[in-house]
């Protein structure tokens, strides 16, 4: 990961070689720039490279941020760098969803962080319409492995990109909730949010 202190740029004079300044210009645009942002499902971690989103963790699950950033410097670049503005987009659309404004996100994503498999079952749940549920065998079967109900539920327990890529909306056949990452109030909360339990969504 890239220490901000190490961004500060030395004093030079004028004659310094434009080697070096380009170096900095360099440093200073991350492979990975990440911002920590508050939701009513607790604060996520939310990072983007030049593709799209890569990365969306709740805080409080896994032991916090410096594991998710550990993790990003070793499976996308150890050029990780705190770039608010860089998140707008995701802040501002994660914003309208809670709102009730929105019903489908639009970031682009970048899918670098899952296996070919995985990227099947989470293309074939991201296409889960808003309010609506399905089974995790209809999952698995969407994704081209009819009866392989649980290594799409294995699929989904590492989704790098929750609530936008919607996990929380694969039940089991029996309606139970099954699991989640980051915890089941949260899956009721973001299934509440959409209207899909009937009970009123707990907001933390």
């Amino acid at each position: 990961m890239i220490d901000p202190a190490q961004l500060r740029p030395p004093a030079v004079d004028a004659g310094a070689p434009a080697a070096a300044a380009a170096r900095f210009a360099a440093a200073a645009r991350p492979d990975v720039a990440y911002d920590v942002i508050d939701t009513p499902v607790g604060r996520v971690v939310a990072a983007t490279t030049a593709r799209g989103l890569v990365r969306l963790a709740y805080e409080d699950f896994g032991g916090g941020l410096e594991p998710v950033l550990d993790d990003l410097a070793a499976r996308v670049s150890p050029r990780v760098l705190s770039v608010p503005h860089r998140l707008d987009a995701v802040r501002r659309e994660l914003g309208q969803y809670f709102a009730g404004e929105r019903r489908a996100f639009d970031v682009p994503l970048d899918w670098r962080l899952t296996t070919p498999f995985q990227r099947r079952v989470l293309t074939a749940t991201a296409a889960i319409p808003f309010g609506e549920t399905r089974t995790y065998a209809a999952i698995s079967a969407a994704a081209g492995s009819p009866g392989g109900a649980r290594a799409a539920g294995n699929a989904l327990g590492g989704n790098p990109i929750p609530v936008i890529v919607p996990c929380h909306r694969v039940l089991h056949a029996g309606g139970g909730l099954g699991g989640y990452t980051g915890g089941l109030d949260r899956k009721r909360t973001l299934l509440g949010v959409e209207g899909a339990l009937d009970e009123p969504p707990h907001l933390f």
